[in-house]
């Protein structure tokens, strides 16, 4: 295991406990990060603390934090009043409840961690747990506490292991209810519902985590390369965007059309939508490759050279 815990504790069901660590699924990445720049003299600058009224300056360490009750009028709290609002943390994830595998709706899923047994001797048990989790298709609901905040969690078997995802609190989210409240007026023409259908089949495809990266940040790097190198940054032409749709069957037929075009010579037939899921995990596919076609070149600026070593902290893109 080559993350460092975050957590170590016992997940624990009725009786049975396996003493488990947590370690975060999202690998961080070394995103952009940068810097202000005066332009004049490539220098960076230098943030200070002023009382917004004296315009005296502080040191940030004299700090405190405060919360605003009424307009200009603030409650201050230090530091031991946080510490006295503190969730005492607890060595146990204890399943509390357990649902069916699809009745929490995905927008409550937030922070994804994996749970793995903490030494050899919690391995069987943990197997039995898993195992279990991944037959019964089941999602068990506990509490876990992090960074001295209580976070509501939903645990799941993974492939070998077990997920657990911090969930948002209700209060966190905009209901669909009120979200979706202007809608269901229209009703959808049974026609054109059947031809959107074949549309979704004929793109039916398995998930591959490819389709996942983050285009603006590659480009960006590109361009900050480029302008290392003194060279211009060539921006790959855009699609035109489609025209306005006047005839919803016509758009729908045109589409099908150009759909079966763009099917493979020799294809016989397009995968439905389940035979896609059913071969998830053996997709052969290349990664997406960069756009071919390029235009429009950004004029030519070369970097300040006291700052080549790109300033890579602090504020992010």
């Amino acid at each position: 295991m080559a993350e460092r815990p975050l957590w170590r504790g016992y997940l624990r069901l009725a009786l049975v406990t396996c003493p488990v660590v947590l370690i975060t699924a999202r690998r961080e990445k070394g995103g952009l990060h940068f810097n202000y720049i005066n332009p004049e003299t490539g220098h960076r600058i230098r943030m200070i603390t002023v009382d917004a009224e004296t315009g005296e300056e502080l040191e940030r360490r004299s700090l405190v934090k405060g919360y605003e009750f009424q307009k200009d009028h603030y409650v201050l709290l230090e530091d031991e009043d946080f510490e006295a609002a503190r969730i005492e943390s607890s060595s146990n994830i204890t399943i509390s409840k357990v649902l069916a595998g699809d009745t929490i709706d995905p927008l409550y899923f937030d922070a994804s961690y994996y749970l793995l047994p903490d030494g050899d001797a919690g391995e069987e048990v943990y197997a039995v747990l898993r195992d279990a989790l991944a037959k019964s298709g089941a999602i068990a609901l506990s509490r876990i506490v992090l960074n001295r905040r209580e976070r509501p969690v939903a645990i799941m078997a993974s492939g070998k292991g077990i997920v657990l995802h911090t969930l948002h609190e209700e209060g966190d989210l905009l209901s669909a209810e009120d979200a979706f409240a202007s809608l269901g007026r229209t009703k959808s023409d049974p026609g054109m519902v059947k031809l959107a259908e074949q549309l979704l089949e004929r793109q039916a495809d398995e998930f591959d985590p490819a389709d996942t990266e983050d285009r603006y940040e590659a480009r960006l790097r590109e361009l900050i390369d480029a302008k290392i190198k003194g060279e211009g940054f060539v921006q790959p032409e855009e699609e035109e965007p489609p025209s306005n749709v006047v005839d919803l069957m016509a758009a729908l037929k045109a589409s099908l059309g150009k759909e079966k075009a763009r099917a493979p010579a020799g294809k016989a037939s397009v995968a439905s939508l389940d035979e896609a899921r059913s071969a998830r995990g053996k997709s052969t596919k290349a990664p997406v490759g960069k756009p071919a076609s390029r235009s429009k070149t950004s004029a030519r600026k070369p970097p300040v050279k006291k700052n080549t070593k790109a300033s890579t902290r602090k504020r992010t893109a």
